[in-house]
């Protein structure tokens, strides 16, 4: 049986990097709005910083939620959360490109369904009647 989810987040540690594209902010920064668009993503905004005297962290805000980045040049390390909405988004063919393009020697992948549709006994959530809603939260 499938679970239901809203979501699914890929945590990503990537080992044996290539330390100069680890360092390149604006190189990071390009590669991780690839990444979405090749997930299938739609962008809306990024940001990234170059800390001293190195590494990089930077976020891809998508309309189905968000990629995000951080790196250690002087370890070869970096940490990736790759976190999509729907069905539409596939953060696998983001995580294999971003293996490839940052050279990743070894990779350790974690994947985790984000908003289960069910309680754990296993009966089904139902989306609240618009009634219950004030300001699009559920009001209890």
């Amino acid at each position: 049986m499938k679970t239901k989810a809203l979501g699914r987040q890929l945590m990503v540690e990537f080992y044996s990097c290539n330390p100069d594209i680890l360092n390149d902010v604006d190189g990071i920064a390009h590669v991780m709005e690839d990444a979405a668009l090749i997930s299938g993503a739609t962008v809306v905004e990024k940001v990234f910083h170059h800390f001293s005297p190195h590494g990089v962290s930077g976020v891809v805000v998508i309309s189905e939620s968000h990629l995000a980045i951080h790196t250690w040049p002087e370890y070869g390390y970096a940490a990736v959360d790759l976190f999509t909405c729907g069905e539409e988004v596939d953060p696998y063919k983001g995580f294999e490109y971003l293996k490839t393009v940052l050279g990743a020697g070894n990779v350790s992948i974690s994947e985790m369904k984000r908003g289960l549709l069910a309680d754990p006994s296993g009966r089904a959530l139902h989306k609240p009647a618009p009634e219950q809603m004030v300001n699009g939260v559920h009001a209890a």
